[in-house]
């Protein structure tokens, strides 16, 4: 099984390399990544793309420490994917 950061890579490199797969990404995140992936992302987890330019930089920060364990997961991407194994 693929690790989140293999799975985020495969899909970063599939979007520097196809054009139509980078603008369904921008379109509509969670179909295209539950595609490419074969995973059911939950209706709960919000899945946003960010494209860098030369006058924006993103930043992520992990999630607050005040969540609760089950919210950490939700946050961590505890969705599964239709096997019904975790993936993030």
């Amino acid at each position: 099984m693929e690790t989140a950061k293999e799975m985020q890579a495969r899909i970063v490199g599939k979007a520097a390399e196809d054009s139509d797969f980078r603008a369904r990404l921008l379109s509509d995140p969670k179909g295209a990544i539950e595609q490419e992936l074969g995973v059911t992302i939950p209706a709960s987890l919000s899945v946003e793309v960010h494209e860098e330019s030369g006058a924006t930089a993103h930043l992520v920060l992990p999630p607050d420490s005040k969540l609760s364990e089950g919210e950490m997961q939700t946050v961590a991407g505890g969705f599964l994917p239709r096997r019904e194994k975790p993936i993030w």
